[in-house]
């Protein structure tokens, strides 16, 4: 995995003592110039107060600054929550000498809980000590919560004959079914683009990514994805040919990031992809491969390795669309296991169960109804799925 550092951006994480086993807990980002910012966020309808925080400062298109804390999620903690989000925006902007209007800031962890933001302002002199260009692994590994491993993707592409470079940080392994972002996503680039072009691109690049992706069907309550273009590169995104070269980079960047937080979903062994063909539309084709993917009874089928197809169509069988049970194959791999709407015997299952040992696999449905498609990324529940959110308090 080669981590590119995005020119013009600085990233650091310490322990501040928000998390209760010592670990980081506190990361920054800063650009050394205002950099264009679009956001996306949870449409949950109970939001934390960052989230809630951020929404009005990213209307401005403008950040030089994002602070985050992991350990607390600063949710459902009233008026009070509000203040200590402004407090914790406040104080990076004081010590980094910037407009805190241009500071972002987002928190994950347990809800409920009072921030303890005097332990933020306390670790700030600290974390700005830190700052690097090379200091996002210290960045991604200061935001995460149940996540297994940092997760970091950077790639480059070419602009106007310039080379631009993008580098995203997310975390998330739990409380994973996105709905117009991800936990949390960090995105930043030194090309040039228009707040407006920026969130354009960035909602593509998320219906495509990270609004197809489950681990367990909740949606987190603290939910936010930015993308930050310094414009340092010398390169810009102002034509239909100079977006679209820079929204492919995009997706490929999201899409690896989406499919790790599946990877490196709590408690799991398995990254599935649920592929649907020959639906009535690709709504329709979603519907049902977004309802395979939240099956409980597949996705626990899954961790044991078990071949049950019938918990596969029984699921695409009450997604809600039209669906003929007379024309519907269902694969495993490359092990067809229904055909038409019946089981292909035995013989087939030998098959399935040594491709369900592999640690990523595709299941796919061909309805034969008409030109829909559409694929979602999901994995097994385990018992330490279970095990770790008994205990996620403790």
């Amino acid at each position: 995995m080669q981590i590119i550092p995005c020119p013009g951006f600085k990233t650091a994480g310490v322990a501040a003592g928000i998390k209760k086993n010592g670990r980081s807990d506190l990361g920054l980002i800063v650009s050394d110039v205002p950099a264009s910012v679009a956001g996306l966020f949870t449409r949950n309808q109970i939001q934390a107060a960052p989230v809630r925080l951020d929404r009005e400062r990213v209307a401005g298109g403008v950040c030089r600054a994002v602070l985050v804390n992991s350990g607390n999620a600063n949710c459902c903690t009233g008026a009070e929550g509000y203040r200590n989000a402004l407090r914790m925006g406040r104080a990076a902007a004081s010590a980094l000498n910037v407009p805190e209007a241009q500071v972002l800031v987002a928190s994950t962890g347990v809800i409920g809980e009072p921030l303890p933001v005097e332990r933020i302002e306390s670790a700030l002199p600290g974390l700005l000590r830190g700052l690097k260009s090379e200091g996002v692994m210290d960045f991604a590994e200061a935001i995460m919560t149940t996540d297994r491993v940092p997760k970091v993707v950077s790639r480059q592409g070419r602009l106007g004959g310039r080379t631009f470079t993008l580098t995203g940080v997310v975390k998330g392994a739990g409380m994973i079914r996105p709905d117009v972002a991800t936990m949390l996503c960090f995105l930043m680039t030194d090309i040039a683009a228009a707040p407006e072009a920026l969130r354009e691109m960035l909602v593509a690049g998320a219906d495509r990514s990270f609004n197809r992706i489950t681990v367990d069907g909740d949606t987190s309550t603290n939910d936010t994805i930015l993308l930050l273009a310094n414009g340092l590169a010398g390169a810009a995104a102002d034509s239909d040919d100079t977006r679209a070269a820079f929204q492919s980079v995009l997706d490929e960047v999201m899409l690896a990031l989406a499919k790790w937080v599946v990877k490196d979903a709590e408690g799991s062994n398995k990254l599935v992809e649920i592929s649907v063909r020959g639906a009535l539309s690709d709504p329709d084709a979603l519907r049902i491969a977004d309802t395979i993917a939240h099956s409980p009874l597949v996705k626990t089928a899954l961790f044991g390795e078990d071949a049950n197809w019938g918990r596969i169509l029984a699921a695409a069988g009450r997604a809600g669309v039209p669906l003929n049970p007379d024309t519907v194959d269902v694969f495993i791999g490359s092990a067809q296991m229904v055909s038409r709407g019946m089981g292909c015997g035995k013989a087939v299952e030998a098959e399935a169960t040594r491709v369900l040992k592999s640690d990523e696999f595709c299941i796919a449905l061909d309805l034969h109804l008409g030109p829909g498609r559409a694929t979602v990324f999901t994995c097994d529940f385990s018992i330490d799925y279970v095990k770790i959110n008994a205990d996620y308090r403790s």
